[in-house]
Order: structure tokens, then C-alpha cells, then sequence
């Protein structure tokens, strides 16, 4: 059988303060799913997260679409989504398994028995244009003007979560690096739960959970959120933080929550907000889902270069 003759960890992209444009880059959508490497050797396909964890079972139509390409052994990477009624990628749909899964494929990194990633982003993008041919669950990535402030414009006028913008002449690094910069159009992030609190009126299982951020080893608290949640989702998530309750609060500063309950810092969320505070807390937070491709420890405030 046909193998890729290695693993790799994915090339992330630096978040920059603002939107910028550059001679030889290029700006793309910025997708709001699950960064999946997609290894193609012979008939098998494996969908593999950015933390190591194979997705292949959980995303079936889009291993099969990767099955139907014609290159035996085949590195992709890209992001899996679903779209909303607008186009625009939204991991809360993701995530509840609503709407049609695909894959949006941006940068190909094995092929023709070649290891390319040491080749250009220009050469890789060919190499993907001649492999990748749009389906059902299969697509490009779509690459939004050459211009990286009217790039921007229309991300913000669409609603997309941002842009990448990427050097054509970038190598592929297995980190992050300033050849790929990513600008935020809206305000998404991951925080650690460290807690929840208890419902009040009609509502069940919990009230709000309780988040931070990482500054080296120390849990920061950066406040609650309380909204984003169906009643499956409360039920849920209650039953997965109950079994990591634990007396000691894991943050390193006080929560003024009187009826908190604290829970080992296992579990990843997806919230949007609006800005933060000037006393580094959350305004206006809205719980999106879990992110299992995520671990804690790597759960720090994104600053921008």
C-alpha cells in the first residue's frame, strides 16, 4: 500500500492587531471549524486533529471524499465546517452536527510520492488546484481578494470569523509563524472551565460556566457565560462537569461566585465576546460548544504581533 512516509503537526498562523496587506501574499477566508490534517495512502484515509486525535470516524463523507481523489498517497490540509443559511462557516453548527459537513481543503503538503513542504505556498496551491476537484463535501479554500484591507472589508461584511494572510514564497512549518497572519473580523477565542454556577428561575442543570485563560502555569479567571445554551446542551455539559468537580477553586485569582462549584481544568470552550474589559474580563460572552482539538495548557489570551 501507498504511504505518506511521515507525520506532521500543522503550521499555525500568528494573530496580527489589524488588517494589512503585503506584496506576494495572498488573503483567504478564515474558516470557524476543526483544523484536520487528511492523510490519503492507497484506499485508506485517516482525519487527523491538530492535537493528534484521529477524527476519521466522526467525519465519514469527508473521508470518503478524500478516498475518491486519484493521488495514492496524499497529504491535505485544511479546516472541516459547516455552513449556515448565509455561506458563512459556524462552529456552533459544527459541533451540534447540524448541516452538511466539508471539508475546505487550503494547502497540500504530500503528493506523487513527493514530500512538497519544503516547497513554496505558490507551488503547493498548484499542486492542490491540479488534486483537489470541488464536491459534495470537498472544496478549496476560498481566497478573497489580492488586496489584504479589501480583503478584510469583505470578511466583515459577510460575517466570517476573519482572514489568513499567507507569503506565497512560505515554507511549510510545523508551528506557528508571521509567514501566515491571521486578522480577526469578530471576537472568538477558547477559555479553560474552571467551574459553573447554579441555575436560578426555570432554568436546569446549571446557570453559567466559569473561564479562564493560561499565564504560564497559572489559571486566569476572565469571567462567566451564561447564554449560548439549549437544554440538551445544559444537560450535557452538567453531566461531564460533574465528574470533574473538585473543592479548590484551579484559578490563581478569587471568583466572587458564591455558589460556584469547580471542576478540574479539563474542558475546552468556544466563546465569542465582544471586547475585553479593562480589568481583563469577557463582554458580552456566547458559549459556541466544546473544542476536543484543543488541550488546556494551550489555552492562553491571543495577542496580537
Amino acid at each position: 500500500m501507498s504511504k505518506v512516509p511521515f507525520r506532521t503537526s500543522p503550521m499555525l498562523a500568528t494573530l496580527t492587531d489589524g488588517p494589512f496587506t503585503k506584496s506576494n501574499w495572498v488573503f483567504e477566508e478564515k474558516y470557524d471549524g476543526v483544523r484536520i490534517l487528511a492523510y490519503k495512502e492507497g484506499s485508506a484515509v485517516s482525519l487527523i486533529s491538530r492535537n493528534g486525535i484521529d477524527r476519521t470516524v466522526r467525519y465519514p463523507a469527508v473521508a470518503s471524499a478524500v478516498r475518491e481523489l486519484k493521488s495514492d498517497a496524499l497529504l491535505l490540509d485544511g479546516e472541516i465546517v459547516v455552513f449556515d443559511s448565509q455561506n458563512v462557516s459556524r462552529f456552533q453548527l459544527l459541533q451540534q452536527h447540524k448541516g452538511r459537513t466539508q471539508y475546505l481543503v487550503f494547502d497540500c503538503l504530500y503528493t506523487d510520492g513527493q514530500d512538497i513542504r519544503k516547497k513554496p505556498l505558490s507551488q503547493r496551491r498548484k499542486a492542490l488546484e491540479r488534486l483537489v476537484k470541488p464536491s459534495t463535501h470537498l472544496l478549496l479554500s476560498a481566497r478573497l481578494d489580492s488586496d489584504g484591507l479589501e480583503a478584510f472589508k469583505t470578511a466583515s461584511k459577510r460575517g466570517f470569523e476573519g482572514v489568513i494572510g499567507k507569503n506565497l514564497s512560505s515554507t511549510y512549518l510545523e508551528r506557528r509563524s508571521t509567514e501566515w497572519l491571521k486578522v480577526r473580523a469578530s471576537q472568538e477565542e477558547e477559555f479553560v472551565i474552571g467551574g459553573f454556577t447554579a441555575p436560578s428561575g426555570s432554568r436546569r442543570h446549571l446557570g453559567a460556566l466559569l473561564l479562564g485563560v493560561y499565564s504560564g502555569e497559572k489559571l486566569l479567571y476572565v469571567g462567566k457565560v451564561g447564554t449560548g445554551f439549549n437544554e440538551h446542551i445544559l444537560s450535557s455539559l452538567h453531566d461531564e462537569l460533574r465528574a470533574l468537580t473538585r473543592v479548590k477553586s484551579p484559578f490563581s485569582s478569587k471568583v466572587h461566585e458564591p455558589r460556584a462549584t469547580f471542576v478540574a481544568p479539563k474542558l475546552v470552550a468556544q466563546i465569542s465576546f465582544t471586547e475585553w474589559t479593562r480589568d481583563n474580563k469577557l463582554r458580552h460572552p456566547v458559549y459556541l460548544g466544546l473544542r476536543d482539538d484543543k488541550s488546556p495548557n494551550e489555552v492562553v489570551r491571543q495577542k496580537g504581533v
